[in-house]
């Protein structure tokens, strides 16, 4: 007999294999219930209250179910000292009479040694993934440039926050994210602080410091813990997803509380969307959640609906279904979490300058072999553009990056970023128009001009540097799908037309 089959003949293996399967109908009760109330809750801290209750509700009912199914105390065998001895089994008949002696209910305690392995093997990535994120502090970096420690200290005061936290930039990360419990780091990636308006980087300061005042760092740790005891539930995946999704939220209404501005909050996030990376799970990023639903939520509140008992009634009949989907979904978005990614240094050029980079700048930049070479020609490309030579402070700059930030938010258009577009182009390149008329049934024909028949929007440049004044730039939605196409380029030294 094998040492596998001694564990699961023992009272706590049988034990710990019906808490096992009784967990997932404890658990799917449970995640239908935070089903309803999501539906009806509209506060994020509410949510992530109940969220966090329901985790640790399924947690509590398997500990519960354990201590109720297990062994309560010495079991006491009655002698039986002449017992007849079971007669062995003929050679033709062993095969019949193990079908005959197979039960479903010997089936639950052999999932206790393979739920024990799962547990270790959970923790164990835990455990790398933590080692992981405490080197990321140590390796790569540097303190932040003046006069950004100071800002964060006045940010700090806002928050009413009185743990002391270090701010450093560092070359590893691509988004900002906080590290440590007791004594926390907010890592920045390199150039990010300068490459933003101050107003937006402040804000995703103040996102990071909402973590910290809000002890969520510890609050991850304990939510990792509870993954890796509960690996096999798919329930438990999905109320995980609504603990770190709400978590985001409530750090995003801390700030629009202390800043006022939700609009520019939400312009700091669009921006930071262009370096969005797969975050570790021991670390919190302000990338966190779905980055496009939290922009949303920032400029168009949820209202609650009066509907919502009926509908969270439907719901429950339905999430069953959802439910054993979970698990699946889990499995396959996390190969898509590991994507490459893009060097800064080809992202700067190939996006953030690309509208603005003439070609003999674009030759000499991609010439450069070295990293320091790279910066020192960036420092240089902003400051040939400072209006202010010599200043720290680069207006140039400062609106280059308000611009990108405003058409991400404005000019998205499905998987094509707002940068990419025409009417982003046209907004980075020149600044927005004096006047803008938007025609969405077309306009007939009429004064001189032609009919069109689609969607329209025409931008009015009082001055358009290079260009000339009073320049009109039309954009069509020829497809009628919410993608609009410059018609003519208002420059016609670039030969492109549409």
């Amino acid at each position: 007999m094998t040492v596998i089959e001694h564990l699961v003949e023992t009272p706590l293996a049988r034990a710990l294999g019906w808490t096992l399967v009784h967990s997932l109908w404890e658990g799917a009760v449970i995640a239908l219930v935070l089903l309803a109330a999501l539906f009806v809750i509209r506060s994020a801290r509410a949510r992530y209250a109940v969220a966090c209750a329901a985790m640790l509700g399924v947690l509590a009912a398997f500990v519960v179910t354990l201590c109720i199914l297990a062994p309560q105390g010495k079991a006491i065998t009655p002698a039986t000292p002449n017992a007849i001895p079971r007669a062995p089994l003929l050679d033709g008949d062993s095969s019949a009479g193990m079908h005959m002696r197979f039960r479903l209910a010997d089936v639950p305690p052999w999932l206790a040694p393979f739920w024990m392995v799962g547990v270790l093997l959970f923790h164990l990535r835990s455990a790398f993934g933590w080692m992981a994120a405490g080197r990321l502090r140590r390796r790569g970096v540097c303190g932040a440039p003046e006069p950004w420690p100071r800002r964060l200290e006045q940010l700090r005061a806002r928050l009413r926050l009185t743990t002391p936290v270090v701010l450093l930039e560092t070359c590893l990360a691509d988004v900002p994210v906080v590290i440590g419990y007791l004594r926390p780091v907010i890592l920045v990636p390199i150039g990010l602080l300068a490459g933003m308006p101050a107003s937006q980087a402040e804000a995703i300061l103040m996102h990071e410091l909402a973590h910290i005042g809000r002890r969520d760092y510890l609050a991850n740790l304990l939510q990792t813990v509870v993954e890796s005891f509960l690996f096999y539930h798919p329930a438990i995946w999905w109320i995980s997803g609504v603990v770190r999704a709400e978590r985001e939220k409530c750090c995003d209404d801390l700030v629009v509380a202390a800043s006022g501005d939700a609009r520019e909050y939400a312009a700091a996030l669009a921006a930071l969307e262009q370096t969005r990376w797969a975050a570790n799970e021991a670390v919190l990023a302000a990338t966190g959640g779905s980055l496009v639903k939290r922009i949303h939520r920032l400029l168009y509140p949820p209202k609650a609906s009066a509907l919502a008992p009926v509908f969270s009634a439907g719901i429950l009949m339905i999430a069953a279904v959802g439910a054993l989907a979970g698990w699946q979904a889990q499995s396959a978005a996390r190969p898509a979490a590991t994507q490459t990614k893009v060097d800064r240094y080809t992202r700067w050029v190939n996006e953030d300058v690309v509208y603005i980079i003439d070609d003999r700048e674009r030759a000499a930049f991609q010439s450069l072999k070295t990293d320091p070479e790279r910066e020192h020609f960036i420092s240089q490309f902003w400051e040939r553009r400072n209006p202010t030579p010599g200043s720290r402070d680069n207006t140039f700059r400062d609106e280059h990056y308000r611009r990108i930030g405003y058409a991400d938010m404005h000019y998205e258009w499905q998987a094509v970023p707002g940068w990419k577009t025409d009417r982003g182009r046209i907004y980075i390149t020149y600044g927005p128009p004096d006047e803008i008329e938007f025609h969405s049934d077309g306009r007939p024909a009429g004064g001189g001009l032609p009919a069109v028949n689609n969607p329209f929007e025409q931008w009015r440049y009082r001055s358009m540097k290079g260009i000339g004044t009073n320049v009109i730039v039309d954009f069509e939605d020829t497809a009628k799908t919410g993608e609009f196409r410059m018609t003519m380029d208002p420059n016609p030294g670039t030969g492109v037309k549409r």
